[in-house]
């Protein structure tokens, strides 16, 4: 859970703090975008390697050597250059794409029996860290007298202390296989399904994140109340992505629940664009949906799987395909915004992610198991 704590702070805290990154380096919307599409990116390009790793060292020494990764690549954004701050995003994605590859292979290993409850408890410690980096950005920043860069490397305390309680398990390392991704996954229909679900939930909930707090400024919220409503929807995402599992867990069936979370999110993304009043329920309504979704494609990843190995290898295919195409979100977005000068035109953009989201779970929330 500590380790879970970890994985989305360091993307996250960038959101609440891109209009002063904007005016310190100058960037206009989409390179501000590349602040978080190079850490998505690196999800996927870390994903899959990290099954040979695992393998290889174990499971418990590739999430210690993951989490010095990462504390050194929050450590580079430090240094008052374009080039770190860009490597140093990089050296955080590959950090994090790794341990979300082989943290579910390590619930399908030890928490078999209780994969809804644990596949909860782990997206919840996502979501929740999240919540707090979007909440705490900005006052810690004001402590900081608005020293972005140093606000940004303030999450290294949270990873120093995952690291020094994740050491006990250096010692007892299991040498369980987890191999690379064999030609007739990406084959397999359902291998694909998860794969799309996993990249359009992820295109929401990483582009959404990054310029909500800015869509919010440019309509005259400060930089405060901008974080807090970003932190009020990563809540109610943490509470969504541990009911949600739970539920889902005790159906054969998960096709219904998760078509309606699908709904949720796309009344969340009209309401958004269409009526300019009650901005935060729409805001909680759109955050549900990437809640309750990266919960919902972890477990797809454990149920639909024959065994430890097979999570291994789906969840690698998933997160490798997935980020990368979700990395283009924050850019394009952005990019998009710039063009066309308005934020709900580059929000019905984004909202038409949903599509293969709610095709794909036609097949990967079908009570079905992969055969590789």
């Amino acid at each position: 859970m500590l380790v879970a704590a970890n994985l989305r702070p360091p993307v996250v805290s960038v959101a609440p703090l891109v209009d002063d990154i904007m005016r310190d380096l100058g960037f206009g919307s989409a390179a501000a975008g590349l602040l978080t599409t190079l850490p998505v990116l690196f999800f996927g390009i870390s994903a899959p390697i990290a099954p040979r790793i695992a393998a290889r060292y174990g499971i418990e020494r590739t999430i210690f050597g993951s989490m010095i990764m990462l504390i050194l690549g929050m450590g580079l954004r430090f240094i008052p250059n374009i080039a770190s701050l860009l490597v140093g995003s990089a050296v955080i994605g590959t950090a994090i794409g790794i341990c979300n590859v082989v943290l579910p292979a390590l619930i399908k290993r030890d928490f078999a029996h209780r994969s809804g409850l644990m596949t909860g408890l782990y997206s919840m410690t996502l979501s929740g860290g999240a919540a707090v980096a979007a909440a705490l950005t900005i006052p810690i920043d004001d402590l900081d007298d608005g020293n972005w860069r140093l606000t940004l490397t303030s999450w290294t305390l949270l990873a120093v202390v995952a690291l020094v309680v994740w050491v006990p398990q250096l010692a007892r390392v299991h040498t369980v296989a987890v191999t690379s991704t064999p030609a007739s996954l990406w084959r397999n229909r359902i291998a694909w399904a998860i794969t799309t679900f996993m990249a359009s939930q992820s295109i929401i909930f990483y582009t959404f994140s990054a310029w909500l707090p800015q869509y919010l400024i440019d309509h005259g919220r400060t930089a405060a109340e901008a974080g807090t409503t970003l932190a009020i929807g990563q809540v109610v995402a943490l509470t969504a992505s541990l009911v949600i599992p739970i539920v889902a867990g005790r159906l054969a069936d998960q096709r219904a629940i998760t078509l309606g979370v699908v709904v949720v999110c796309a009344a969340g993304f009209v309401g958004l664009v269409t009526v300019h009043v009650w901005t935060t329920l729409w805001v909680i309504m759109i955050m549900f949906g990437p809640g309750a979704s990266i919960s919902l494609v972890l477990l797809f990843m454990v149920l639909r799987s024959p065994s430890t190995v097979a999570t291994g290898q789906v969840s690698g295919m998933a997160q490798s395909v997935g980020y990368v195409v979700a990395a283009v979100g924050p850019i394009a977005i952005g990019a998009l915004h710039d063009v066309t000068g308005s934020w709900n035109v580059a929000m019905s953009v984004l909202g038409l992610a949903l599509v293969p989201q709610a095709l794909s779970t036609l097949l990967a929330a079908k009570n079905v198991t992969i055969k590789i």
